[in-house]
């Protein structure tokens, strides 16, 4: 990798900065390079040495979205693997990722929403108000049966919190 004539950056310099704000799968990484007119030879031999270093992984990656995914704005599995599709990670990774989301947390996940959504809603009509918490968990890839199972969990703890 030779640095470029005059004032501008090498390729490791452009993908070090384009990683200093956040991870990187290694196709964002070629496709940022490529953006930059780099040759072929220097983006391969770019993306290798930050595979050695450790700066790229997208094994690595894929889990980390994964869990910050769970623990920031719940959404369903299935939300997940289109998200982690999207970025364009090797399907083994996808599915090693995923392990960490399984149906357990799923419920968990739906559970959390629809109590955030119907305490947002609850000044609704008690029908608009189901609606809305519905379509919302929907809307977040949750399947129908799990996004009306944790609507009615939410619901029902309510009912037992004011009853106290």
């Amino acid at each position: 990798m030779k640095k470029r004539t005059g004032a501008s950056m090498s390729p490791m310099d452009h993908a070090l900065k384009y990683l200093a704000v956040k991870d990187r799968t290694v196709s964002e990484m070629q496709t940022y390079l490529d953006g930059r007119d780099f040759g072929e030879a220097d983006v391969d031999a770019t993306v290798e040495r930050l595979k050695e270093l450790g700066l790229l992984d997208d094994r690595r990656y894929a889990q980390r979205f994964v869990e910050t995914r769970l623990s920031s704005k719940p959404v369903s599995r299935r939300h997940l693997y289109e998200q982690l599709k999207g970025h364009d990670l090797p399907e083994e990774y996808i599915r090693e990722a995923m392990e960490l989301a399984d149906g357990d947390t799923e419920r968990e996940n739906a559970l959390a929403v629809a109590r955030k959504f119907a305490r947002q809603f609850r000044d609704l009509e008690p029908e608009k108000r189901r609606m809305r918490v519905l379509n919302r968990l929907q809307a977040r890839g949750f399947s129908y049966d799990v996004a009306r199972s944790a609507l009615e969990a939410a619901l029902s703890e309510e009912d037992e919190w004011s009853e106290s």
